[in-house]
């Protein structure tokens, strides 16, 4: 009789392998022998959980970016005004399980795959339309709404290239510099931005004191 929790132990193991793989093999290259073989089991039960090599392929994806989101809300919990919350959303991004090299190998394999997968890709327009509006949301008490969606579309873009620089660099991804080069092009915005609003109050003071 199988023990309680086995298929989603099994789930787990094989989504972790296929990291793994597609790290060692690279996304084309890597089979759902290789895969099964690396977490344990055979390749049939593998496509009895899975159904296919794709499946099993979107199944890790969607897994990649719920711990993604985990890592953001873990990074929120103790974020109590709106530009720690911004910080927040960036270190999560940049979360010490994003920057394994198995993670790394992953996801820039799933943004090359996306472009011909239309499930992959909406699940990363889904991610990046979230980013943009978390981001907007908090950025809205610095700015007006319109000029929070626009650094929130520029910070985000930040987040992504700021992740890939650091991604293929040699050596190990240094995610304390990558927070704080994108930490600084929101200081940098907040303050301009601020310093806009205050500039059009300042002239009108000066125009009614003369």
């Amino acid at each position: 009789m199988p023990r309680i929790g086995m298929e989603a132990e099994r789930r787990k193991s094989l989504i972790a392998a296929t990291i793994e793989a597609i790290h060692d093999r690279g996304f084309f290259d890597v089979t759902l022998a290789q895969i099964a073989k690396r977490a344990g089991v055979s390749s049939g039960l593998a496509l009895h959980y899975f159904g296919s090599k794709d499946q099993l392929l979107a199944a890790t994806m969607r897994h990649m970016l719920k711990d993604l989101q985990d890592s953001i809300r873990c990074e929120l919990r103790n974020a109590d005004t709106p530009r720690a919350r911004l910080s927040a959303i960036i270190a999560g991004n940049f979360s010490p399980e994003q920057f394994r090299d198995a993670t790394i190998a992953a996801w820039l394999a799933f943004y090359i795959q996306a472009r011909n997968h239309d499930g992959n890709r909406r699940l990363l327009q889904i991610y990046a339309a979230r980013l943009a509006s978390n981001l907007a949301f908090n950025l809205k008490t610095f700015m007006s709404p319109k000029d929070a969606r626009h650094v929130a579309e520029g910070t985000a873009s930040m987040i992504d290239g700021v992740w890939i620089r650091h991604a293929l660099r040699d050596g190990p991804a240094n995610r304390s510099s990558a927070i704080e080069m994108v930490e600084q092009f929101v200081e940098a915005q907040i303050a301009f931005y601020q310093t806009s609003a205050a500039a059009p109050a300042q002239e009108h003071l000066q125009i009614t004191s003369r």
